[in-house]
Parts: C-alpha cells; sequence; structure tokens
C-alpha cells in the first residue's frame, strides 16, 4: 500500500537519520535522507516528497521555518514535526506553521508508522467529495453546475470563478491546513504580491453562503499563523 510514497527524514544527528531512513525503507516507502534545510531544499528541487519527517531542534533553520517554507511550496505535502520536547507550546507551534502531526522523541517506531500512514491518507487520499456533489455546512458544492445548493429546498446559488475554485480546492483537501499565500496562487494563477489580503475578503464572503453561523467559523475554520482548513461535517 506504500509503493509509491516518497519520504525524506530531516535530521542533524546521522545515527538517528539512518535509523528512521532504514526503518520506513522496509515499510515499502522510498525515503531519502537530510542533515537539515539546505539538503531539503535540494531533495525538494528534485522530487516533491509525499511527507517530510522534520526535526525541530535542527542547527541554523530550524524545523518551524522549514515547515512554513515546505507549506509554501505546496498545501499538500504532509508535514509531521519531530523534537524531544513535549510542551504544549511546541506543539502548537508546530502545527501552526501548517505541519499536520507532531511526534515527541523518544518513539515507538509502530507509532511513527501510524502517523506516517494515517497523514499520507489525508494528503494523498480521497478528496471529501461523494461523485459531483460535497456537503459544505449549511450548503452543498454542486461541482458540475458550479454552484452551491441548498438541501432545504432545492435552491441554488451559481459561484463566480474564483469562488468555485476556491471551494474546490478546500474540497480537493479536507481537514488540511491550507497557507494563505499558496491558496491565493492556486486559484488566481499568478504570484500575490506582499501583503494581499483577497484570500480573505473571498472567504469571509463564502462564510456568509455556507456557515450556520459566519461570526464562529465551523466549515472553514482560520488557522491562526498559516491560513485555512476546511472541515467537513461528520453527520
Amino acid at each position: 500500500m506504500d509503493k509509491g510514497h516518497y519520504i525524506v527524514v530531516v535530521e542533524d544527528e546521522a545515527a538517528q537519520r539512518r535509523l528512521l531512513v532504514d526503518y520506513l525503507t522496509r515499510q515499502s516507502f522510498r525515503v531519502s535522507g537530510a542533515d537539515g534545510g539546505t539538503a531539503l531544499r535540494r531533495l525538494v528541487e528534485r522530487e516533491m516528497p509525499s511527507l517530510v519527517l522534520l526535526d525541530i531542534g535542527l542547527p541554523g533553520e530550524d524545523g518551524f521555518a522549514l515547515a512554513r517554507w515546505l507549506r509554501e511550496k505546496s498545501g499538500r505535502i504532509g508535514i509531521i514535526m519531530v523534537t524531544v520536547a513535549s510542551e504544549t507550546v511546541d506543539r502548537v507551534v508546530g502545527l501552526e506553521t501548517g505541519a499536520d502531526d507532531y511526534i515527541a522523541k523518544p518513539f515507538e517506531p509502530r507509532e511513527l508508522l501510524a502517523r506516517v500512514r494515517s497523514v499520507l491518507r489525508r494528503a494523498t487520499g480521497a478528496t471529501a467529495t461523494t461523485g459531483s456533489r460535497v456537503r459544505m455546512g449549511r450548503r452543498v458544492l454542486d461541482l458540475e453546475r458550479r454552484a452551491l445548493v441548498d438541501p432545504a429546498d432545492g435552491s441554488s446559488e451559481l459561484l463566480t470563478a474564483s469562488e468555485y475554485d476556491l471551494l474546490k480546492v478546500f474540497a480537493e483537501n479536507p481537514n488540511r491546513p491550507l497557507q494563505r499565500d499558496w491558496l491565493l496562487e492556486v486559484i488566481a494563477h499568478r504570484e500575490m504580491e506582499a501583503f494581499d489580503r483577497a484570500i480573505d475578503l473571498r472567504v469571509t464572503r463564502l462564510r456568509r453562503k455556507i456557515e450556520a453561523d459566519p461570526a464562529h467559523p465551523d466549515v472553514i475554520r482560520t488557522v491562526r499563523g498559516v491560513g485555512y482548513m476546511f472541515v467537513p461535517s461528520t453527520e
């Protein structure tokens, strides 16, 4: 089940890096090791990994900075932060940079493997769609008609191109923190200028259309310091 997934292990301690690379290789992943940011960037330029295991306590450029860089490169790449620290503040900061999960040393190899597979399922698995329709709060996104449908009475509202593109990206990336700049690049097909907050305005408009309470959104949630995350209904 794991063939085809490419993982990069970023760890400055050579022995620990080799242990992780060897273990994940035995689980049928393709794995490369990197001792820091320079090596990671070199590997990413050659091939975008499915997932990066990222040690926080790296010399020079730390794991938090590298996590932000990775998330800017791709909204779909899986990121698991690894550290010796277990304080809540590190976990919160790690997740706010766009990481998907967090594991503290020492850890059991089977726990690491379970987390890796869980993040890979979210990162590269199926979207939240069922056919051409996606439930989004109190409305349903009809991908074929490019419209929001009210399931209560069947009425529909056509979407602008940018509204549709943004909702479609959210539907394709459920339960994943998506970096604000990356979202704008994807839907606008252009490089974003500094301090451009257009994505925030679009999200605000969409929340008015799909949230039960736009002032306290449950569907398109703000991820502080990163951007936004679409959380599908569990009903």
